[in-house]
């Protein structure tokens, strides 16, 4: 150890010199020299350049998760909360709720271990990416039954979602699913834990006990209001009611059952042939697709083909499936590569092998239907209704920009009203989250809520535009402020609720006071006796056995929850305790517990199985040194830290 150690005064000696050699020129261009070599080959101690880029919300390995990307998927968590709950949900709410830091741990342990399995050499067949989007009910013709892209490729839009992303989603999930099936494969529970299991379930135990009721503790006088009073404060957060607001809605649009002006004959000829093209019927075409990894697969497909097989008969020799498209358009093909192959062949032809998307596809194209040119007559009702919608659309707005011109010369709400023919609609009282005071859901826009919870009493917003050529100003009317009920008011069920929870106490209490004397030694009979209560006696209770089931759980509960000799007590109703003790307790019989343990083994694999698949995930992010940045999430939602969460540290890597 001596040749190892440094003395304290060395150690000085060692500092200074590095401080002189630091300041000198040398220090310089040998800092540039290692930060151009880390630039080339790579530093391994530090990442000189990684703060320069741009910030991820998760990191992990070569996986990601944009600020705006989390965005959007928090974004559609809100949308389904939202449905769920049949009521506004803001980003707000769901912070609070600490969804955010759900979502980000299990995405970051989620994008760490995909993160390690790519690394690792684990793959999937592309086929099973196809085959996983083919199976989505909604993804096919309700006349039909069969897939359908255009649909596919709408919903998709709907959703804010790209085809890739979602196909890169599937992937992700089948590595996780044959991740996951291969730790079933390969482990298995060992057997002592079915045994032990089945050892609890077949014990049998000896017991007495009786039971206490109400009249035994006798009832609680009625409260006098200083009891009433004290209780209401007691129980403020269950019993205020919440603040109430009423608003008037200013709309700008035309009234239901307002007739609408005709539409002359010039404009409707005008709009026809602007639109010519896009209401024509294009030429359709029916064809059938066969999709593979590699193209020398594809060759093969594309050859069978042209000799005359059927593409069932090919499917069924490549072990994959012939996808059949009936009278479709060219914009309804969502592969561009295989929407020019098939409109470019002929009648009965096939395709070379197209670099699809997916894989290589082979085509058949098995008939064609000519386009039909739209003529004025077929297509006159759905040209009148645009024009009719445009022209609403541009009252609307006609509106709008006058009643913004009235209130800026300084006329007032209703003058400004009356002068451009808006229309006001009174709403009912609604709480912040939207319901009304029967606790039902109001039928309103978040923005109406938002905006009336945002407005001091008599104060109006700003016009609104609530998308689809709708707008709207809302007048807040009227606050009704958060605050308890009158005792007066709420007498009677205050009343019966305080009675509850002090009867409640009185048989507690009694129970209690005749559980001590059988700890004390006194035998449980003549406690019982003294009470008032009749003993029961049982033995060989089994707990799991239906036949015991008129025991009650207070009595299970109570007889397999002590050990030998122990007393028990609890509730076994609502208006009752019991009072009771463990006299003996038999193991299980080995050969009628056997064939259960047998029985209970799957349950406890499965079980089993995910645990350890939970340790195996966490250790892949872990390897993958995945971690999140909480602060930037919040930053990307536009929304503070709970107070709770201000002064929380950076979150760790995942473990």
């Amino acid at each position: 150890m001596a040749l190892f150690a440094v003395r304290l005064s060395d150690l000085h000696s060692m500092i200074s010199g590095f401080r002189a050699f630091a300041k000198s020129p040398w220090a310089v261009a040998l800092f540039a020299l290692l930060i151009l070599s880390f630039a080339i080959v790579g530093g391994t101690q530090a990442d000189i350049f990684g703060n320069l880029g741009p910030r991820n919300v998760i990191d992990a390995g070569k996986r990601s998760l944009t600020p705006s990307q989390f965005r959007a998927d928090f974004d559609r968590i809100r949308s389904n909360e939202q449905q769920e709950q049949g009521r506004p949900v803001t980003l707000e709410d769901l912070v609070n709720a600490g969804v955010h830091v759900q979502y980000l741990e299990s995405q970051t342990r989620r994008l760490g271990f995909l993160n390690w399995a790519h690394q690792v050499g684990i793959r999937i067949d592309e086929s099973l990416v196809l085959d996983r989007i083919r199976e989505i009910p909604a993804f096919f013709d309700q006349i039909t039954g069969r897939f359908d892209e255009a649909t596919y490729q709408r919903m998709l839009a709907q959703q804010n979602i790209t085809p890739i992303q979602l196909e890169d989603e599937f992937r992700d999930t089948a590595v996780s699913e044959h991740f996951a099936a291969a730790i079933a494969a390969g482990l298995r529970a060992p057997r002592v834990y079915g045994a032990l299991v089945a050892a609890r379930a077949f014990e049998t135990r000896d017991g007495r006990w009786f039971t206490v009721t109400q009249t035994m503790a006798g009832t609680t006088p009625p409260p006098t209001d200083a009891q009433l009073q004290a209780f209401l404060s007691e129980n403020a957060a269950q019993l205020r009611r919440p603040e109430f607001r009423i608003a008037s809605v200013i709309v700008f649009s035309d009234a239901p059952n307002a007739p609408r002006p005709a539409i002359s004959e010039e404009r409707i000829v005008e709009r026809f042939n602007f639109r010519r093209e896009a209401l024509s019927t294009p030429e359709r075409r029916s064809f059938v697709t066969l999709t593979v990894a590699d193209r020398a697969a594809a060759d093969r497909i594309a050859a069978a083909l042209r000799a005359g097989q059927s593409p069932q008969a090919v499917a069924e020799a490549n072990n994959i499936e012939a996808v059949p498209y009936t009278d479709q358009p060219r914009s309804a093909v969502a592969d561009p590569a295989v929407a020019t192959a098939v409109f470019g062949l002929q009648p009965d032809a096939v395709s070379a092998p197209i670099q699809a998307r997916i894989g290589f596809t082979v085509a058949k194209l098995t008939s064609v239907t000519p386009g039909q040119e739209a003529t004025l007559e077929s297509v006159r009702d759905a040209v009148v209704q645009e024009l009719q919608l445009e022209d609403a659309r541009a009252r609307v707005f006609e509106r709008v920009e006058a009643y913004e011109r009235a209130r800026s010369e300084g006329k007032t709400l209703d003058q400004a009203i009356q002068e451009v023919g808006a229309r006001i609609v009174q709403l009912p009282p609604f709480t912040q989250d939207g319901r009304l005071p029967d606790g039902q859901p109001l039928n309103a826009p978040p923005q109406i809520l938002q905006n009336a919870y945002s407005l001091a009493e008599g104060a109006e917003s700003e016009v609104v535009d609530a998308g689809e050529g709708q707008y709207f100003v809302v007048r807040l009317d009227e606050i009704t402020p958060a605050a308890l009920p009158a005792l007066a008011e709420v007498r009677e069920p205050l009343a019966e609720r305080w009675t509850q929870r002090e009867n409640a106490r009185r048989l507690s209490a009694l129970a209690d006071r005749l559980a001590a004397r059988v700890r004390g030694g006194e035998d449980i009979a003549a406690v019982a006796t003294s009470a008032g209560a009749t003993l029961n006696t049982r033995t060989n209770v089994q707990q799991n056995a239906e036949a015991q089931s008129d025991l009650g759980e207070g009595v299970l509960r109570g007889l397999f929850g002590q050990g030998r000799n122990q007393v028990f007590t609890g509730p076994a109703s609502e208006t009752s305790f019991v009072v009771g003790r463990v006299d003996a307790i038999r193991a299980a019989n080995a050969t009628t517990s056997a064939p259960f343990a047998d029985q209970i083994r799957p349950r406890i694999a499965d079980e089993f199985v995910a645990g350890i698949g939970e340790l195996l995930v966490n250790a892949a992010a872990a390897r993958s040194k995945a971690e999140n940045d909480p602060a930037l999430a919040l930053q990307a939602l536009g929304v503070d830290a709970p107070a709770e969460e201000g002064a929380a540290a950076p979150a760790a890597p995942a473990q």
